[in-house]
């Protein structure tokens, strides 16, 4: 239970009647709303030009409740069209895949925040399901927002295409902006933006579709025509020639356009992909309370000296009223500790360098970019089980640690080599460790501070996370 005076704001110095500020002071519990009410009124007939935010602080740390709630715009909802059900059909097909037992749906599963099912860094595919992946699968929630890969300010002729090497080329002489919570969003001069996978190779739903039917190490199918040919002779060929045609099997690559513009058409329409039903998004409209732990886990979430998580993970609501999407877009090098779990990891001189490669290979001698990775939602992040690019982590835990101690505490994050020394960064190339941010906080401290989150910030902040799970049910408790 917490006392009223260490929710109340500070009065003015100038009108610091302390005997009368003491006789206000009782404690309430948060179901004590009509007290807190009364007292937030006297308060604001006490001290008039701190009015509003004296009463919407009282409010918010004694209810939980949102003292100024908005309207979010949540996309329409409307029975999916015959493009969508075709790509739903898509999704769930094992018989698209070499071994016939893997889906989209089986690293993307429904009931895992279109996440991988299981605790695993990375998932199995090939021809027998026995051949390891190299990067754990992200969230498909969410990326109809997803704009498309840049650098730089969108200045490019919508006609023309966009050419990425000129674009970083152009950029590579500007200094990095810093990236604080609470503050607009740094101008993107200076990092890639958008894009899909953790490399943003992919621009469209479309194209991140099928880029895992011909990955040797995922559906590992040998060529198009090999995919064409399930499709041809698949349960739904009459459903492909009554929407594209009855010559829509004379051509490979248009049937495979085709396919899988369905199944980005099921991603786009379905609103289990972007439901926005988190406890934090009817906290925001104000349909919902955050626990005390919550709360100030939200506000040490936004707050630049402490975790600045909003730095990069935006927490507020888009300026025409979409919900926020907990990311800027952008791509970091964070240096997270190398895995050793990878079957890649154990050959010599391999590392993954994100959007200068080995994945991609139009930015490779772009080598301010080596390390970087994009930057997810954290919508539904206390759903996964593996975190960062190589899946290195697994729990919420684990993650906040490293960001409280790469820079203070490297020795409990890297490994040691056999003099002791601490492997600090140890998965990026030495000659790329300057890519690594080491100017956002918590980055921005040396060994010897003290951290910027204590354990028990850090339980709070996680209790925060997990108000962005969607599936909350409002009015069914608190």
């Amino acid at each position: 239970m917490q006392p009223l005076d260490s929710a109340l704001p500070n009065p003015p110095a100038d009108r610091g009647d302390s005997s009368r500020r003491r006789k206000m002071l009782v404690r309430v519990t948060a179901s004590g709303v009509v007290i807190a009410a009364v007292l937030a009124c006297a308060w604001a007939l006490a001290y008039p030009e701190r009015a509003p935010a004296a009463v919407g602080d009282i409010v918010e740390q004694l209810t939980g409740a949102n003292p100024h709630p908005v309207r979010l715009q949540r996309p329409a909802v409307a029975p999916l069209s015959a493009m969508a059900l075709l790509g739903k059909q898509i999704f769930f097909d094992q018989s698209l895949s070499a071994s016939g037992k893997l889906s989209c749906a089986s690293c993307h599963s429904p009931a895992h925040a279109y996440g991988p099912p299981n605790a695993l860094p990375v998932q199995f595919g090939g021809p027998s399901m026995t051949l390891q992946g190299d990067r754990p699968p992200p969230s498909l929630m969410y990326l109809n927002r997803q704009p498309n890969f840049s650098i730089g300010p969108d200045t490019a002729d919508a006609d023309t295409a966009a050419n990425f090497a000129q674009e970083a080329a152009a950029a590579s002489g500007v200094a990095r902006a810093q990236k604080t919570a609470g503050a607009a969003p740094a101008a993107p001069a200076m990092v890639p933006q958008g894009g899909m996978f953790w490399d943003g190779r992919a621009d469209t739903l479309q194209a991140q579709a099928f880029g895992p039917l011909m990955n040797p190490v995922e559906m590992a199918n040998k060529s198009e025509a090999d995919v064409a040919a399930k499709f041809e002779h698949g349960a739904y060929r009459e459903q492909l020639q009554q929407l594209f045609g009855p010559n829509i099997f004379n051509d490979s690559r248009l049937l495979l356009s085709e396919a899988m513009f369905a199944v980005a058409r099921y991603q786009v329409e379905d609103p289990s992909f972007h439901p926005y039903s988190s406890k934090y998004d009817y906290w925001l409209e104000g349909r919902a309370r955050l626990t005390r732990a919550e709360l100030h886990g939200l506000q040490l979430f936004n707050d630049p000296a402490k975790a600045n998580c909003a730095g990069c993970h935006l927490s507020k609501p888009s300026r025409d009223g979409q919900p926020p999407m907990f990311t800027d877009y952008q791509y970091e090098a964070l240096g997270v500790p190398r895995n050793g779990a990878l079957a890649v990891n154990r050959t010599a001189g391999y590392y993954d360098m994100g959007v200068c490669g080995p994945h991609r290979t139009d930015l490779a001698s772009q080598t301010q970019y080596c390390g970087m990775f994009l930057t997810p939602t954290l919508r539904n992040a206390a759903t996964r089980h593996a975190f960062f690019h190589n899946g290195v982590y697994h729990s919420l835990d684990e993650v906040m640690n490293f960001y409280n101690l790469r820079e203070i505490e490297p020795g409990k994050i890297y490994p040691h080599d056999a003099q002791g020394h601490v492997m600090k960064y140890d998965d990026l190339p030495a000659k790329y460790h300057a890519n690594i941010d080491t100017a956002d906080a918590p980055f921005d401290r040396k060994q010897g501070d003290a951290p910027a989150m204590t354990d028990a910030d850090i339980k709070d902040i996680i209790a925060f996370l997990n108000t962005l799970t969607d599936g909350y049910q409002p009015g069914a408790g608190h």
